[in-house]
Order: C-alpha cells, then sequence, then structure tokens
C-alpha cells in the first residue's frame, strides 16, 4: 500500500530541527528568543531545548543555548564516508597553491552544492572556511560543473524545487539558457562563473567522476575579476584545475 513522505513526517521532529536550524541562525539566544524567532510557545521550545541538552547536541550556559560540537563530530563523520571525500582535501589545497586562488570541493545534496573542503591562496577572495556551508547550483563554476554531468530528470527536478533565483545581476534564470550553458560546459569539460555568484568574482570548476563514472563533486578556484586577464581566466586557469582533476580521478580509481 503505497504512502507518500509527506504522510511518513513526525511534527514533532520537523519542530526539533527548527529549534536547530533557529539555533544556528542566532548562535546563541535564550528560549524567548528562540520562541519569538519562530513563532511558538516557550515552554514548547524549552521542551525541546531540554531533550537536545539531554542527548548532548544543545549546551547551555546560564540561560543562553547554543549548538554543542556534537555537530561537528558528525559533520566529521559525513565528510570521510567515502574514500574519495577524504582524497579530494589534498587535492584542494594543492589547487589553491598552484592557482593562488581560493579553491573549493564541492558536492551535491538535496539541490544544493555544498563545500566539503576550502583552501585560499593568497589572491584568495575570502580566506575563512565555509566548509558545510550550501549554494545554488546555477550560480557557481561547482555548482554548474555538477549539473552538467547530472541527467536531465535530475537537473529539471532540482530547477523545479529550487528555482533560478539570481545572486547577482549576471545569474542565469532562465531555463533553457542554463540548459544550453549546460551542454557547452559538458562539450569542453568545465565550466565559468562570470560574477554570477558574487559581484567582481570569477570561477573556473571542473566536475569530477568515480570509478563508476557517475560525478561526484568538482574542484573550482576563484578570484576577483580584476586580477585575470582574458587569457589566464579562459585558457590557463581551466587548464590548471582540468590538470588537478585528472590526478583526482586517476588516484580514487586505482585498487587499494
Amino acid at each position: 500500500m503505497g504512502t507518500n513522505t509527506q504522510s511518513r513526517t513526525l511534527q514533532t521532529t520537523k519542530t526539533t530541527l527548527a529549534v536547530v536550524r533557529a539555533l544556528e541562525e542566532h548562535g546563541e539566544a535564550r528560549v524567548t528568543e528562540l520562541a519569538d524567532a519562530l513563532g511558538m510557545a516557550s515552554s514548547t521550545v524549552h521542551s525541546h531545548l531540554a531533550t537536545l541538552e539531554a542527548e548532548e547536541f544543545v549546551a547551555k550556559e546560564g540561560d543562553f543555548y547554543r549548538l554543542s560540537f556534537e555537530f561537528l563530530r558528525l559533520g566529521t563523520h559525513v565528510r570521510n564516508l567515502r574514500d574519495e571525500y577524504k582524497t579530494a582535501q589534498s587535492y584542494t589545497e594543492q589547487l589553491a597553491e598552484e592557482t593562488d586562488c581560493r579553491a573549493v570541493f564541492v558536492v551535491e545534496e538535496h539541490g544544493r552544492g555544498v563545500y566539503l573542503y576550502t583552501h585560499s591562496g593568497k589572491h584568495a577572495v575570502w580566506s575563512y572556511s565555509t566548509v558545510g556551508k550550501q549554494a545554488p547550483l546555477h550560480v557557481t563554476a561547482s555548482g554548474k560543473a555538477i549539473l552538467s554531468e547530472l541527467p536531465r530528470p535530475r537537473v529539471e527536478e532540482i530547477i523545479e524545487r529550487h528555482g533560478l533565483q539570481p545572486e547577482t545581476q549576471r545569474s542565469i534564470t532562465d531555463r533553457d539558457e542554463l540548459l544550453d550553458e549546460l551542454d557547452t560546459i559538458r562539450d569542453r569539460g568545465f565550466a565559468f562563473n562570470h560574477e554570477e555568484q558574487l559581484d567582481g568574482v570569477k570561477a573556473v570548476g571542473v566536475p569530477v567522476g568515480g570509478p563508476d563514472g557517475r560525478n561526484i563533486g568538482s574542484f573550482s578556484v576563484a578570484s576577483p575579476a580584476k586580477r585575470m586577464d582574458d587569457e589566464w581566466f579562459e585558457n590557463e586557469l581551466p587548464n590548471k584545475v582540468l590538470g588537478i582533476a585528472n590526478e583526482f580521478e586517476l588516484e580514487i580509481s586505482l585498487p587499494g
């Protein structure tokens, strides 16, 4: 007997996760602050916080609650679930050192890009880590590289679910334009981001596949647009990223 996924979800679990996400946004907060932000009764929020604290997913200091380091342990566990993800770290660092740019390794989950590794070269746009951050796939070089390797029905599903909201005036917001660009990316093997996610920042992304040929993520590098002349950005930089991506694919395909 068929039952859809929505009918099997538990409201109490959804409320607990809403509290977790609210704590993520606020950093540290009192019960009343979270209740106001969520539009819930303070007693309800307190019950969920007390449960999370008892299970050590939340820490309490005075009247303030925050997420505990248990999430850090779980995040590290998830990142290390696949050997190829662990291998990607050294290649991300190598890519940053060879290009002097900010390098990232990104995977797709639930139709969004997730940063698994970041490393900054001396000309990087920013130096702080964004590990775990999510980003729309259609506005990043890494995301478009991944989309170019996904089956077309999956791409359509992602567009339907998340839409094509712009991040800058240069973001692609038209479905057909995006699909045409994905065809181009698939043919040449790399993607460009012409200030589509952040004004003044350009990027190059290359998809990588596992031994079974299926996409497992992408490497990309980003740098201030004013630093890069057209020749370097359109030819030399893609070749550097392609070289690292090829080395990575070769390593993960070798028998253990």
